[in-house]
């Protein structure tokens, strides 16, 4: 259900205001589940669903790029734009605006590799940077980190419990019994298309089957307990967010 300044508000209400077909389908979802999701106005709501499809043009985009998978120990970026770290992370160089080195992994991929945890980080980056715009994301993330799930306070991030999964979530396999000689296939982490569809970085944009297939060929030796799609939920706080515009 969606509240909007403390008024339950009907679907059909909605989509005389929502026309994109995007964003319709994720209303849709909200207003079928019993959480109800609070908005103070209808201006803060159509920031969020904004943010949640230029997620999914910002994980369509990484998964277009080229760019490879590998764990922190052999992560690489664009030496132009990115400080590669001790602990595998990437730092801004000086001298350079965040947009334009962000915007360079989707467009140069084939010059970095990094694992999952911060393609997801990437992914939220880019679409922060589609919703506010360059002027706004250079402001806030001069100095910015890329690595693992460490974020920026300008983009905070919380984890919940919960099966409310909307268009735009990160949501986590898990897979209990992964190979120890392959610990970086414990988990993956993956962006929500919808109609059980999922984007993960070294995967590709694949249905949750495939992915637990994936993951069950990464299990240890005489392995029974499979891989599947855990009760959580993982979503930028739109609302603080929307402060940034």
């Amino acid at each position: 259900m969606i509240s909007l300044n403390g008024v339950i508000v009907k679907l059909e209400d909605l989509n005389k205001a929502i026309t994109n077909s995007e964003q319709k389908a994720i209303i849709k979802q909200m207003v079928g589940y019993n959480t109800i999701y609070y908005y103070e106005s209808l201006q803060q709501l159509k920031f969020e669903l904004t943010f949640r499809v230029n997620t999914l043009k910002a994980a369509t985009a990484l998964d277009n790029s080229g760019a490879k998978f590998t764990t922190f120990t052999y992560s690489f970026p664009n030496k132009k734009y990115w400080y590669r770290l001790p602990n595998g992370g990437f730092l801004l160089r000086e001298g350079f605006n965040p947009s334009e080195a962000i915007e360079d992994i989707v467009k140069n991929g084939k010059l970095y590799a990094f694992e999952c945890s911060t393609a997801i980080a990437i992914v939220l980056y880019i679409a922060t940077l589609y919703t506010i715009g360059p002027r706004a994301f250079n402001t806030y993330f001069r100095r910015l980190y890329l690595m693992d799930w460490q974020f920026d306070e300008d983009l905070p991030i919380y984890t919940r419990d919960g099966e409310d999964f909307l268009i735009g979530d990160v949501l986590h396999f898990k897979n209990p019994d992964f190979d120890p000689k392959q610990p970086w296939w414990r988990a993956e982490n993956v962006i929500y298309y919808g109609d059980d569809k999922f984007y993960g970085h070294g995967i590709g944009i694949r249905d949750s089957k495939t992915i637990i297939n994936f993951l069950n060929g990464k299990r240890r030796e005489n392995s029974t307990e499979s891989a599947y799609l855990m009760r959580m939920i993982t979503r930028p706080n739109y609302k603080t967010i929307y402060l940034l515009r």
